[in-house]
């Protein structure tokens, strides 16, 4: 025999030893789990599973928020929204949300303008349609919370109003959202639904200016939102009346469609509609839609 043939040989008697051993470690792992490649492989696919479903990392879709992030946000949103920023940009280091609060119907003649935002969050449907209708979202608005009208007055309630038929009450000084507003719009159906007509001494352009006005004491009474006089417990009561189920505003939300920040802006979206967001909205007195 040739010293080649000898060569071959064991080279092959030595392939079909390794072979074997390889098959015994694998068939080893599967029965004992005593395989470290294979108990690695594993570990590292539900890493990857893992990190899929929250979104962080792996394959998943969800949107990386990062930079700065713009809302545009009805006042009555100003104490959660402000709360939920600092707790979104905990939650995504490099985040910073800037949020600019206001009569839902002047911020969304802003957007249709051209000002630059990523996010609007609108007292009711109607604004949000004149930014929907003029090309302005992305994607379809989702509501997030409802709210309900109540009766602001003085501390001690010194008027002792008890219902919206007390507002027409001889000398009774009431202020309300100028009727572009979502506030103003529902205090207008709520009226109607109790068959009264109410003369203001004043309308205010977002629910914050008619909260004030009751505040200073300039006026006896205005029609504002439940969670702002919950906001403001300190110096407000509030007087609920029967009419105001009539008047619930729906609460939406959209990222825009010239969202300088789009990632920013489906991140802060998503949140707003997580069950955490939820749980800080609706015990500031919002109701889940």
């Amino acid at each position: 025999m040739s010293t080649r043939t000898t060569a071959t040989r064991r080279l092959a008697v030595a392939a079909a030893a390794a072979l074997a051993l390889g098959l015994g470690v694998t068939a080893c792992g599967s029965n004992g789990g005593k395989s470290s490649g294979s108990a690695s492989s594993s570990a590292s696919s539900a890493a990857t599973a893992t990190a899929t479903a929250s979104g962080d990392g792996g394959t998943g879709n969800a949107p990386k928020a990062k930079g700065a992030i713009t809302v545009f946000a009805a006042a009555s949103l100003k104490e959660t929204f402000t709360d939920l920023g600092k707790k979104f940009e905990a939650a995504n280091p490099g985040t910073k949300v800037t949020f600019n609060f206001g009569g839902s119907s002047a911020l969304a003649t802003s957007i249709n303008s051209g000002a630059p935002a990523d996010v609007f969050a609108a007292a009711s449907p109607a604004t949000m349609k004149t930014v929907t209708d003029g090309g302005g979202a992305s994607g379809a608005p989702k509501t997030f919370v409802k709210n309900t009208l109540t009766i602001a007055v003085p501390k001690g309630n010194p008027k002792h109003i008890a219902g919206l038929k007390d507002l027409t009450g001889s000398g009774v000084k009431v202020a309300l959202c100028a009727k572009e507003v979502p506030c103003g719009a529902a205090a207008l159906t709520a009226l109607k639904a109790a068959g009264l007509d109410l003369t203001p001494v004043t309308l205010e352009q977002d629910v914050k200016g008619a909260l004030t006005k009751v505040e200073l004491g300039e006026v006896d009474a205005s029609l504002v939102y439940k969670t702002d006089v919950r906001a403001d417990a300190a110096k407000i009561d509030g007087v609920d009346f029967p009419e105001a189920d009539k008047a619930v505003n729906d609460y939406p939300i959209a990222a825009l469609a010239k969202a300088p920040n789009k990632d920013g802006a489906a991140a802060f979206v998503a949140y707003i509609q997580s069950p955490e967001a939820r749980q800080v909205l609706t015990a500031a007195g919002f109701q889940a839609p």
